[in-house]
């Protein structure tokens, strides 16, 4: 920092220009993020190396973990005491604010009761309808029309790509809490770079089906038991343009679904296994 030419005054050193701010730097976040993971990690969490936003701790006593996202931070537990301790550390080191129990993070909306936890996107849905004009369209029943086989060159070439990619970018976040949507939306991402009216069409069809149940969304109980349940299928060539498979897959932790994945798969595969 320096004193701005021109100035004239005896009590220089109260008068600076900043020319750079520290929220500017690129590094801001990076520092942020070290300094916190060195705080977590130094009161016995472990960075997870799967998601590197996760931190967990697991003793005899408790299991806590805690999820990161910026400076939000979503702190999941069985032990009060211990909560209330790291709560307590994070505040003397970063004077957080608490806001209480999780109801609505990231566009994701948490309802709990007795019998467990309810997870959608119902704000996010209705947002998303209302950007692209459908909330008063008419629902459709399923999310893509089976008797139409798209392809890279199927119809003329859409004249707004980009607002093509912006509604598939929405969509696939929305799949984070919508797997019945999942295969669809996979398969539109495929023309992502040249986009046609058929494909932008087949898109606003997910959409419709969306408008059918907003607040559809995932369910995990809290009386299901441990044990895991696994589903996994392909089919046989299906992609009209690579002659490739499409995989998909899902997993249940008793009754609670917890995984799922629907992809092209890499290679051309000679059995349907």
């Amino acid at each position: 920092m320096k004193v701005p030419s021109g100035l004239k005054t005896s009590k220089v050193s109260n008068v600076c220009n900043l020319q750079k701010s520290l929220y500017g730097l690129k590094q801001a976040s990076r520092q942020w993020n070290t300094k916190l993971s060195v705080v977590l990690i130094n009161n016995g969490y472990v960075q997870s190396k799967d998601d590197y936003s996760l931190f967990i701790k697991n003793t005899h006593q408790s299991f806590t973990t805690i999820l990161v996202y910026v400076d939000d931070l979503v702190l999941v537990g069985d032990n009060l005491e211990e909560i209330e301790s790291i709560k307590q550390i994070l505040n003397d080191k970063f004077s957080i604010k608490d806001l209480g129990n999780l109801k609505y993070f990231l566009g994701m909306e948490v309802a709990r009761t007795k019998s467990g936890i309810n997870l959608c996107q119902r704000r996010y849905c209705l947002d998303l309808l209302q950007d692209v004009g459908l909330l008063a369209a008419k629902p459709a029943s399923t999310p893509m029309d089976n008797t139409i086989k798209l392809h890279s060159s199927s119809g003329s070439a859409y004249t707004n790509p980009t607002a093509y990619r912006r509604m598939l970018g929405k969509l696939i976040y929305l799949t984070h809490t919508r797997p019945d949507v999942s295969f669809s939306v996979s398969h539109l991402s495929q023309f992502i770079s040249n986009p046609t009216i058929d494909h932008y069409q087949a898109g606003l069809r997910i959409l419709r089906y969306l408008k059918n149940a907003p607040a559809k969304g995932l369910f995990f109980s809290s009386s299901s038991n441990l044990t895991l349940k696994g589903f996994s299928d392909s089919d046989w060539g299906a992609c009209l343009d690579t002659r490739r498979s499409v995989i998909g897959y899902c997993f249940f932790l008793g009754d609670s679904l917890v995984s799922w994945k629907c992809k092209r798969q890499k290679i051309v595969s000679r059995s349907s296994a």
